[in-house]
């Protein structure tokens, strides 16, 4: 076998960092994710992606770029053939990578051969995967008050099913298969880019009935939205929600925890067939997700594509190293961004980065030698009038009312402010957003953690908002670029 570590990555998709039980929920059941932070890893509380939608976030997390370095801002732009994906780098390496979940990386019609050995497809099975986004049976009528909410609820499995069939499962039991029989004169590397949490909001028993309603944590309200970016008040209006009871809401947010808690479970056999074939001390597991989602924080459900709240922005991120690299296991306050990840699997595996990227290896802070990383934190998304190939013209089914998308993504397609280009630059104790075409954003945390009060105009908080800028404006013109390795023959 090789020296190198099997590398797994585990990355769910809208899990936002606060439904974790390490962490102090009473209410999230994550023991596998618990007890790996007990024990073996690093669980780091003040972790951000770098977009909260799905592509332009993987397109960072797989580079080490920010969105804003080649334009990926959009789910219809991914990385090109000439852009750096680490799974090509562990391919390249010799690693047997092994893909198997969704894409919003690559573009489809080039395929995945540069990436990775298998991008697995789950043999047919007699009864078809259930996809709640075709299946949309639970939305009701058009004009009703469920019909953008994305509250499905509890699923039924078939009788003879274990688990209630979906991609998901597919995608973990293909995963355990190939450790179980990966080749053993090359490492491994494992990614399983899964569908939940995302909404719709819907899972099966025993995770349907195993949150304890009365332990969530309450909803942050509706705020002031003359406050707020209109994209949220826009969005709000559409979804037609401001008539739900809190049961209700209860009920959608224990569903949301129901999905996490059947992910950590997912994540716990995935560990188990490790530790089953003898891998498990030599392996490098991440477990991270791409962005999180309002789940009925001020009155939302779903995600937006320019506006940056915690619940969106601020992710799960547990990292244990293999065998023989230094770990301190806890909880970090340190605050790092996903682009670290990256940075943190090529200071594993000694390799120097064939491009310029941002990310910064974690190896310090999981030997506990320090608690700093980073005094801020960036996000971006959003984009310029005249865009138009930003606007995702090609969300096509979303573009229409009868889209589960519209509120949203109606949005985006219009001229007005509301998908205007914005930026984040968020330290410990602050939040700044900077935004074209209408008003920014100032927060401070250590009074208001929901981010409810924007105080851009507030004159206390001047020499607050006067560093914030000169920090943005240090981050763009450290990461405005990057200048290839390989310089070309003038003569």
């Amino acid at each position: 076998m090789s020296n190198r570590p099997h590398i797994l990555i585990f990355n769910p998709d809208q899990w936002r960092a606060d439904v974790i039980g390490h962490f102090g929920n009473p209410a999230a059941v994550t023991p596998n994710l618990d007890r790996l932070a007990e024990t073996d890893a690093v669980s780091f509380r003040a972790a951000f992606c770098q977009n909260p939608v799905c592509t332009p976030s993987r397109c960072s997390f797989m580079s080490g770029w920010y969105p804003h370095v080649r334009g990926h801002r959009t789910m219809f732009h991914m990385m090109q053939e000439d852009e750096p994906v680490l799974l090509k780098t562990l391919k390249d390496e010799g690693y047997a990578v092994w893909w198997g979940g969704k894409n919003d990386l690559v573009p489809a019609e080039n395929g995945f051969d540069a990436y990775c050995d298998v991008k697995y497809v789950p043999e047919k099975r007699p009864r078809p995967e259930t996809n709640l986004h075709g299946d949309d049976g639970w939305r009701g009528d058009p004009g009703g008050d469920n019909y953008y909410s994305f509250y499905a609820g509890k699923l039924e499995q078939a009788p003879d099913e274990e688990a209630y069939y979906d991609g998901d499962w597919a995608m973990v039991r293909g995963a355990i298969d190939f450790i179980r029989s990966a080749p053993q004169e090359r490492p491994m590397c494992i990614y399983l880019p899964l569908l939940y949490p995302h909404p719709p909001y819907g899972v099966e028993e025993p995770w349907y009935g195993m949150i304890d309603r009365g332990k969530l944590p309450g909803r942050t309200p509706a705020p002031d939205w003359s406050k707020k970016p209109s994209l949220l008040k826009g969005i709000y209006d559409r979804q037609k929600l401001q008539g739900w009871t809190e049961d209700r809401w209860r009920e959608l947010r224990a569903t949301y925890y129901g999905m996490c808690a059947r992910v950590d479970h997912q994540f716990g056999l995935v560990l188990d067939a490790l530790k089953e074939t003898g891998v498990y001390d030599d392996t490098a597991v991440f477990f991270f997700s791409d962005h999180g989602d309002f789940t009925g924080d001020y009155g939302l459900v779903e995600k937006t594509q320019n506006t940056f709240e915690d619940c969106l922005t601020n992710v799960p991120f547990v990292v244990k190293p293999p065998r023989g690299v230094p770990v301190k296991p806890r909880v970090s306050e340190a605050l790092v961004e996903l682009i670290d990840f990256p940075a943190t699997v090529e200071a594993l595996l000694g390799l120097m980065p064939g491009h310029t990227h941002f990310g910064r290896s974690l190896l310090p802070l999981l030997a506990g030698e320090t608690d700093e990383h980073r005094d801020a934190v960036f996000a971006e998304g959003g984009r310029l009038h005249g865009e138009t190939q930003a606007m995702e013209l090609e969300s096509t089914s979303m573009s229409s009312p009868s889209g589960l998308y519209w509120p949203r993504v109606g949005l985006q397609q219009q001229e007005g402010p509301e998908h205007t280009k914005a930026v984040m630059c968020r330290t410990r104790d602050y939040k700044y957003v900077r935004r074209f075409y209408e008003r920014d954003e100032l927060y401070d945390l250590r009074r208001d953690p929901m981010e409810a009060d924007n105080r851009i105009d507030d004159p206390g908080l001047r020499d607050v908002l006067a560093a914030l800028k000169e920090r943005l404006l240090t981050f763009y013109m450290e990461t405005a670029d990057v200048v290839p390795l390989k310089a070309n023959r003038r003569m």
